[in-house]
C-alpha cells in the first residue's frame, strides 16, 4: 500500500522478530500502567473465582499493543487463544462455527470489531450474556432456531474506531481499556528489552534517538530498531548509537520527529501545491499519489497529533509549524501565526470529526 515505516505489511522475518519480541505476561509489557493494573485486577480475582472474567474490550491506535495484551490474557488465564477478525466474519455461521468449537476457559479475540457484520453481531450479544448461539435453518416461515450451547469464553475485541461500535456491542464489555501513545522514556525502556532479545549492542543514547522518532508507537520504535540495527551491522561497528541510528534514519527518510517519506510528501504537496490549504483529502491524496484512506487513517493522525496539520470544514490545513518544519516561513493568518481562532477539528465534509 505504501513504503511508509507506519504500513502494517511486513514480511514473514518481519513478523517473527516482532512475535519474538512480544511480552508474554502482564509483568513484561512496558508502560501503560492504569490498564495494566485494571487488567491485573480482573483476571486475577476471575482466577481465584474459577470463572471466566468478564468481556474485555481494547482500543486506540495501531501498534499501541491491543493484540499482545489479548495473547496475554489468554496466557494469564491459562487459556486457549483463538485469533479472527471483524472482516473475516462475514456471515453469523461463521461466527456460530467459532464460537461452538470453543472450550471452556478459552479466549477469542476479534480484531478490529467494529467492522464485524451486522447479523454475527446479534448472534454474539447472546453468546457473551448467556453463552448461548441461535443457529437459523432454512428460510422463510419454516426457517428454525436451532439453540446452541457454548462453553464458558472470555471475548477480548480490539479497535481503532471505538466511535464505531454500536452501543449494544459496547454496552456487553465489562472493561474497557484504552491504550495511550507511549513517551520517550517508555519507548526507550522498550527498546532495550527488545535490544536484549534480539541480541542488538545498543547504547543508551542510540535507544534514545530511536525512542524520539518513533511516534509513541512501540510497533514502530521496534521497526526502527531493527532497521538501524541493519545499518550498523552493515556500515558501522554493529552497535546501535547515536551516529548509527540518525544515518541509518537519514537513509530510511525519517526526521527528527519522526516524519518518513510519505508524511512529508503529503506536507509538502500541501504548503508548496495548495500554499497551505485548505484542500480536500481527495485532492491531496492525488497530489502524492496514494488514496485516500492511507492519507486519512495512515498519515493524517500523526500529523493532527504533532500539530502539523489542522481539519477544518473546508479541507486539510498546514499549520505554522508545518510550515517551519519544511524550513519555509509561515505567512500571516496561517494557523499559529496571527490567527485568531482556531479551525475547527471537522472532516473534510463538515462532519464531526470522531
Amino acid at each position: 500500500m505504501t513504503d511508509s515505516l507506519v504500513s502494517p505489511l511486513a514480511s514473514p522475518e518481519e513478523q517473527d522478530a516482532e512475535a519474538s519480541v512480544r511480552p508474554k505476561r502482564l509483568s513484561e509489557f512496558v508502560a501503560q500502567e492504569r490498564v495494566r493494573e485494571q487488567l491485573e485486577v480482573l483476571l486475577h480475582s476471575a482466577l481465584r473465582r474459577g470463572s471466566p472474567p468478564d468481556h474485555i474490550l481494547f482500543s486506540g491506535s495501531p501498534g499501541l499493543g491491543k493484540t499482545t495484551l489479548a495473547m496475554i490474557v489468554a496466557a494469564e488465564l491459562g487459556g486457549a487463544l483463538r485469533m479472527t477478525s471483524g472482516p473475516a466474519i462475514e456471515r453469523s455461521g461463521d461466527l456460530a462455527a467459532v464460537l461452538t468449537s470453543l472450550q471452556q476457559g478459552d479466549v477469542l479475540f476479534i480484531d478490529e470489531i467494529h467492522r464485524i457484520a451486522k447479523p454475527a453481531e446479534e448472534l454474539l450479544y447472546s453468546a457473551m450474556e448467556d453463552f448461548r448461539v441461535d443457529v437459523m435453518v432454512g428460510k422463510g416461515p419454516g426457517a428454525t432456531a436451532i439453540p446452541l450451547d457454548v462453553e464458558p469464553f472470555t471475548l477480548v475485541g480490539a479497535t481503532t474506531r471505538a466511535g464505531l461500535l454500536t452501543g449494544p456491542m459496547r454496552d456487553r464489555f465489562g472493561f474497557v481499556g484504552h491504550l495511550e501513545f507511549y513517551s520517550a522514556p517508555e519507548l526507550a525502556a522498550l527498546l532495550q528489552r527488545s535490544a536484549r532479545i534480539l541480541g542488538v549492542a545498543a547504547t543508551q543514547e542510540g535507544i534514545a534517538e530511536i525512542a524520539g522518532r518513533s511516534r509513541g508507537t512501540p510497533r514502530i520504535a521496534n521497526r526502527l530498531l531493527r532497521r538501524v540495527r541493519d545499518y550498523a551491522e552493515l556500515r558501522s561497528d554493529g552497535v546501535v548509537n547515536v551516529s548509527s541510528a540518525r544515518a541509518a534514519l537519514k537513509v530510511y527518510d525519517v526526521d527528527d520527529m519522526g516524519l518518513d517519506r510519505l508524511d512529508k510528501a503529503v506536507l509538502r504537496s500541501l504548503v508548496e501545491l495548495f500554499g497551505g490549504g485548505p484542500v480536500g483529502l481527495s485532492t491531496l491524496a492525488v497530489a502524492v499519489g496514494e488514496q485516500p484512506d492511507t492519507v486519512e487513517e495512515v498519515v493524517e493522525p500523526f500529523l493532527v497529533r504533532a500539530g502539523l496539520l489542522a481539519r477544518t470544514p473546508r479541507g486539510r490545513v498546514a499549520t505554522a509549524a508545518a510550515w517551519r518544519h519544511l524550513g519555509k516561513k509561515p505567512p500571516n493568518g496561517t494557523f499559529g501565526v496571527g490567527a485568531t481562532t482556531a479551525p475547527d477539528l471537522f472532516t473534510v465534509d463538515g462532519q464531526p470529526d470522531t
